[in-house]
């Protein structure tokens, strides 16, 4: 039997997008960020994230989050989609401009930035997280971030286009899959919409399909970092291949031009039935098109049924604190706020419709729309694979994604994708 790692319904959550303003109780001895300070004064606690998906979402909460907490203001800025936020966030550093509150990933990501984040482990939320949000941003046994959310991806699919083309059946196999992507295109459907000028997309969630579906992920990982294993002749990176050339074989034009915000308009504007994406993109998708009729199929490499018919899983990032913050105090109020109390958790479950990773917060299917809903539905049936491409070395993943722009343009083959890969790997991995 396979070794997969477990993730059950009680560990999903979400968070996304633009953040704008934060705050919580003055304290007259604390400095502000802003050089405010003393009785009276007004503290800005200044947020620097990575979602884009629920802009306006987050601005509405830092206007309700301001008026029940006089003397507080929130600055949230936002670098994502398109965007390099690792980069972003580490020039922001550079600058002496260091924010308050920032996202922060799992397992690698947590290495490196480990001595600028206070330790959380004593806050209240703590004890309510779901057990598999918590190793990824767990180091020397202290907790160091607040989850944001459980998020599942696969091929997000338009039911319409599908039932247009006479698709009746959900393709759970490559072969089915493959025969899904001929009938549309038969149809004068374009079948998929590829965002490929992504780095993230391709070097990250496409790249982490082989790593979900080996027979033990942690050991394939640990082999390539001893030199033990490989990326050539890999059985499973053999048949993700055949998947990733499906992708292009029936893709739209020009893939390599295709950013995310494009990918997603052309999706939410029915000129695509599937797009490789995740529940994260719902409020997004109900912007430009209200009440889209879509659901999520899985990524399958091969034709056994029981192991593809699954979602990818995980914790896309955290929200960490900067132990050098002059309002350290204040921003953990406001992660505490939240997700403890019940405007925090209307935000979370309706507003953003992310599914929670907080045991005390329940979402519904009618709170997380049709994809979280599809996300909720596999995780109750337990058929998910994991995200291990938190546990790349750090800065692989843009190399990855450059490597399979390559391929994707016709400037490399397979066997030179693969060497691409491994050089990346060995010269990053420590």
């Amino acid at each position: 039997m396979k070794k997969r790692s477990k993730i059950t319904l009680a560990s999903m959550l979400a968070l996304s997008v633009v953040l704008a303003g934060c705050g919580s109780k003055t304290d007259k001895n604390t400095e502000s960020a802003s050089g405010d300070s003393g009785k009276g004064g007004t503290k800005t606690i200044h947020i620097f994230q990575f979602k884009v998906e629920i802009a306006e979402a987050l601005n509405k909460l830092k206007g309700d989050y301001e008026a029940s907490h006089p003397g507080i203001k929130l600055d949230i800025q936002t670098v994502g989609g398109g965007s390099d936020y690792g980069a972003a966030l580490k020039a922001k550093f550079a600058s002496g401009e260091e924010p308050d509150i920032f996202n922060v990933g799992g397992y690698t990501d947590l290495n490196t930035w480990v001595d600028k984040l206070d330790d959380l482990s004593n806050e209240k939320w703590v004890s309510d997280m779901v057990d598999v949000s918590k190793d990824q941003i767990t180091k020397d046994g202290k907790i160091y971030g607040m989850p944001m959310n459980l998020e599942g991806y696969g091929f997000v699919y338009n039911k319409d286009l599908f039932k247009k083309a006479g698709i009746t059946e959900t393709p759970k196999t490559l072969t089915e899959l493959t025969a899904a992507a001929q009938k549309l295109q038969d149809a004068g459907i374009t079948p998929f919409v590829n965002g490929y000028q992504e780095g993230w997309i391709l070097g990250q969630h496409t790249l982490n399909v082989p790593f979900a579906h080996q027979e033990d992920p942690s050991a394939y990982i640990d082999g390539l970092n001893k030199g033990t294993a490989k990326f050539a002749g890999n059985k499973q990176m053999d048949e993700f291949m055949k998947l990733f050339d499906l992708t292009l074989k029936y893709s739209n034009k020009n893939p390599l031009t295709t950013d995310y915000n494009t990918e997603m308009t052309m999706f939410a504007n029915g000129q695509a039935a599937m797009t490789q994406q995740g529940n994260w993109t719902q409020v997004q998708i109900d912007g430009i098109t209200p009440n889209m009729n879509i659901g999520i199929l899985p990524m399958p490499i091969n034709d056994n049924a029981e192991e593809n018919d699954k979602l990818l899983v995980g914790v896309p990032n955290n929200w960490v604190v900067n132990k050098n913050s002059k309002v350290k105090d204040d921003a953990k109020e406001f992660l505490n706020w939240l997700v403890t109390s019940d405007q925090g958790k209307n935000y979370i479950t309706k507003e953003f419709k992310f599914i929670p990773a907080f045991k005390s917060i329940n979402a519904t299917e009618q709170d997380l729309g049709a994809l979280g809903a599809e996300v909720l539905k596999y995780s109750k049936e337990n058929k998910l694979l994991s995200w291990q491409f938190a546990r790349f070395p750090e800065g692989a993943w843009n190399e990855f994604g450059s490597s399979m722009q390559s391929y994707i343009a016709g400037k490399s083959d397979k066997d030179q994708l693969m060497a691409d890969f491994q050089k990346t790997w060995d010269n990053l991995k420590k």
